[in-house]
């Protein structure tokens, strides 16, 4: 959070009450991690100031402001960056944790501005992952430049998708999460589509049949449409939604089947195994970590800092593991039925079974050349969903 439809609440409100209207006062936080300005936060204020504003601008999870000249202030809201109007109700999205009308401008402020007409507004980050910065021309340069097309403004046609699914051997959830082939598409909204089109989160796309991505094309338009259409105001989204239920990894259900937590993409994944199934060679042979296994790797250390909040956290080093079910697959996010199938079949296993090691890999994104090693742009795509091979142990046979 946030994802393309807070993004977009918060441009529609630019865009509505701040257009045509001067930058009279700017103030900009001291805080080099965030806001990225090479000259220091006093040029990047002078730069400001006096500058109209033409129009609200934005692409997958990035906004930015068109002013009647250059430079152009960017925003990357990362994991809770938010846009506030002061006097004009906003949509609170999920976990958001700035309260505008304790303070103003709140102490989390990274952007204030104040304009001609005496309407203020401002970007706030509480938890310091978002990022600020100035571009001559946002669209040319990274993270914007890197990005596929936008889920809303720029919709790939139905054998556009189908094609580019085909040549894609990585699992689903990594390449929807992958902002260089669809941009505004985050943990939330990856988990809902895959969950409305029946796909299991570690299908490989290329594996997926024709009906099914023809299912997660619709999806993916319906969901974004329907969440954009209604602010992002969580509260207005159906109920028969996955997204009401997934939160904290905590035991639930939806529409009455159970939901279960895996690691996919290299993220905190919610799915529903009843309904979402792996389907050819990866049914037998897949079985995805657990959530002892989450725990063991640190994707639930933090209630708070969860997998559908790691698009800007600084890249860890991860390996999530997911086990052969030698012979058969009872249950898909449990480690113990392949340590059952193994003890049940007896005798020593042969060099050469296959067990599959899934590997998490960040790509680090140079914002501008600068401020690179603070967070990933989730541009490149994440590989923790390939396969690789490797010989086993010998076991003793038992006595």
């Amino acid at each position: 959070m946030p994802e393309l439809p807070e993004v977009e609440a918060a441009r529609r409100a630019l865009q509505a009450h701040c257009v045509g209207r001067r930058i009279a006062r700017c103030a900009v936080a001291d805080d080099a991690k965030v806001v990225v300005a090479p000259a220091g936060h006093a040029a990047f204020e002078r730069a400001m100031v006096g500058r109209t504003i033409v129009a609200a601008r934005r692409k997958g999870k990035n906004l930015w402001l068109q002013l009647d000249a250059p430079p152009f202030p960017s925003f990357q809201f990362g994991m809770a960056g938010a846009i506030y109007i002061k006097g004009v109700p906003v949509t609170n999205y999920k976990r958001s944790v700035v309260n505008p009308e304790e303070e103003w401008p709140s102490k989390y402020s990274k952007f204030f501005a104040q304009l001609d007409d005496g309407l203020e507004f401002s970007f706030t980050d509480k938890r310091r992952f978002a990022r600020v910065r100035l571009f001559e021309d946002p669209q040319t340069v990274p993270p914007i430049s890197e990005l596929g097309p936008d889920a809303l403004f720029e919709p790939m046609s139905v054998d556009n998708f189908l094609d580019s699914l085909g040549r894609k051997k990585i699992g689903i959830k990594a390449l929807l999460l992958d902002q260089s082939f669809i941009s505004g598409i985050g943990n939330w909204i990856a988990d809902e589509v895959l969950y409305q089109s029946r796909i299991h989160p570690l299908q490989v796309a290329s594996n997926l049949s024709r009906e099914s991505c023809e299912a997660l094309h619709r999806s993916i338009q319906e969901v974004v449409k329907y969440a954009v259409e209604v602010d992002a105001d969580l509260e207005r989204f159906p109920k028969e939604w996955l997204f009401h239920h997934r939160w904290g990894k905590k035991p639930g259900t939806v529409n009455g089947k159970k939901i279960e937590f895996i690691t996919a993409g290299g993220r905190t994944t919610a799915y529903v195994p009843q309904l979402q199934k792996l389907t050819g060679i990866q049914s037998s042979k897949m079985v995805a970590a657990n959530l002892e296994q989450l725990l063991e790797n640190g994707d639930a250390k933090d209630s708070e800092i969860d997998g559908e909040d790691a698009d800007m956290l600084k890249p860890k080093k991860r390996v999530a593991t997911s086990r052969a079910a030698r012979g058969q697959q009872n249950k898909e996010t449990t480690v113990s039925s392949s340590r059952k199938a193994r003890g049940n079949s007896g005798g020593s296993k042969k060099p050469g079974t296959d067990v599959e090691d899934a590997e998490v890999k960040a790509a680090v994104t140079n914002g501008n050349g600068n401020q690179g090693s603070d967070q990933s742009n989730g541009v490149a795509v994440n590989k923790s969903d390939q396969v690789t091979r490797r010989s086993s142990r010998k076991v003793k046979p038992r006595k």
